[in-house]
């Protein structure tokens, strides 16, 4: 087993099971949360230079993912922001949070939800609102993964997926990140989880909060990224927001796994305008 993924894991108990993560340096907490169908050493990359850098960093698994209980039977958004909030709570915050996929809209449900909790925002592919569809096409797609992950193929469809929102440069480490979420689905109960997570997520829960959202926000959005009808566009959207966004050019859906060399330092110079300049903290904000 990737080493990354088995050490040093603690549990968060929350009322339907535990939520599984990792924690180690010190200074002020930076919390990572991958997207669906995907685990914590999708934040490899990062990892190392953040606690080089002066940060305690918390990378946590969703619901049945990772070493996370699969006992749960609520997922989604808010289910996953509630659970950022916990691990904030537990560990002492407030935090800046690092969020792929629907890891940036349960940050975002957070960031409106408990300002306070929340000092700053750093996205990676986010979805923070759902494609313009009907919904006849939404139940088609919801059809969709009801029968892809299944069983027996549901793993092996995911992971041809996977690897197909890595348009781009891909890591060096892709297909070591590809076995490792394959094995965690043949787990028991982890298909299952993945699957009610897919049936069960609605981005539209966040995108109605996000005008309450007052946490300083850089997103990360790949040229390639298939998610996006016009990821060009979805990086203007979220600047209208009030957040700083980049196009990130020969990168998919997973930007800070495949272009580190321009993810890296570019979160590590937005965290640095967040840390107060005396104490070392986050900056109190008004």
């Amino acid at each position: 087993m990737d080493t990354f993924i088995s050490q040093n894991v603690r549990y968060l108990a929350r009322p339907e099971g535990r939520v599984s993560y990792t924690v180690e340096g010190s200074g002020p907490l930076v919390i990572a949360i991958p997207g669906m169908g995907d685990l914590r050493s999708s934040y490899r990359e990062l990892v190392a230079p953040l606690i080089s850098a002066g940060y305690r960093v918390a990378v946590m698994d969703l619901r049945g993912h990772g070493s996370s209980d699969t006992t749960f039977h609520t997922h989604g958004d808010i289910a996953t922001g509630q659970d950022l909030l916990a691990l904030v709570a537990e560990l002492g915050g407030p935090a800046v949070v690092l969020g792929n996929s629907m890891g940036a809209a349960s940050a975002a449900w957070a960031a409106a939800e408990d300002p306070r909790a929340i000092a700053g925002l750093v996205f990676y592919g986010p979805l923070l609102r759902e494609a313009p569809s009907s919904s006849l096409a939404r139940a088609a797609t919801r059809g969709l993964y009801r029968l892809a992950l299944a069983r027996p193929w549901g793993g092996a469809f995911w992971a041809r997926f996977y690897r197909s929102l890595n348009k781009g440069t891909r890591a060096p480490w892709l297909e070591q990140q590809v076995a490792a979420i394959r094995s965690m689905l043949a787990e028991p109960g982890r298909l299952r989880s993945f699957r009610e997570l897919a049936l069960q997520l609605d981005h539209s829960v966040v995108e109605r909060r996000l005008g309450e959202v007052t946490a300083p926000m850089l997103a990360f959005v790949g040229a390639l990224d298939p998610d996006y009808p016009s990821p060009a566009a979805e990086s203007e959207w979220i600047t209208s927001l009030g957040g700083q966004s980049r196009l990130v050019e020969d990168a998919g859906h997973y930007p800070h796994a495949q272009r580190p060399e321009i993810t890296v330092p570019g979160t590590l110079e937005f965290l640095d305008t967040l840390r107060g300049a005396t104490t070392g903290e986050w900056a109190a904000r008004a």
